[in-house]
């Protein structure tokens, strides 16, 4: 029996898969799984990079990290609107099967677009963008009355009272 699925396409079927459930989840948490994005829904992008996203309760900052290697940076676009982040680009082929005989295919090109849901408190308007060895950071200030803050408990001692009356 032939098999029908090359390393490369199984990969790719794989990934897709696990691109469009993600979206899906989103869709589902952000309360639009069925609204009108729905031609959006459909639209396959090739890479999903690794995100890291957490608020550096110390420094008070947002900080979000995107492993982007072998992307250029003219080739990224990045989007604030209210507190949702997208991060669009391109990783571009820079040579055709036709020159070469591939011995292995495991890097994907393509377009790729990310959007998270900023946290709250993040100052939108302030948001920077840095890329320095394939990793894009993307920071911003946090308001300090959005960080979490630690509450500290009164006891008063209950036999104190009952000795006083």
């Amino acid at each position: 029996m032939r098999n029908l699925y090359t390393n490369e396409r199984l990969f790719e079927d794989l990934f897709g898969f696990r691109r469009e459930f993600d979206e899906m989840f989103h869709r589902i948490l952000t309360g639009k799984p069925w609204s009108l994005e729905l031609p959006e829904f459909k639209k396959t992008f090739n890479i999903t990079p690794a995100v890291e996203a957490y608020v550096d309760k110390e420094a008070k900052k947002y900080v979000c990290r995107v492993t982007l290697p072998g992307i250029e940076p003219k080739e990224l676009q990045i989007h604030a609107q209210a507190n949702v982040l997208t991060i669009r680009g391109e990783r571009k082929l820079t040579h055709t099967t036709k020159e070469i005989e591939l011995m292995e295919g495991e890097i994907v090109y393509g377009v790729f677009e990310r959007t998270l849901e900023l946290p709250e408190g993040v100052n939108v308007e302030k948001l920077t963008a840095e890329y320095v060895n394939g990793v894009l950071e993307i920071t911003a200030p946090v308001a300090a009355a959005a960080l979490p803050r630690k509450i500290e408990i009164k006891t008063t001692a209950p036999f104190a009272k009952q000795i006083a009356a």
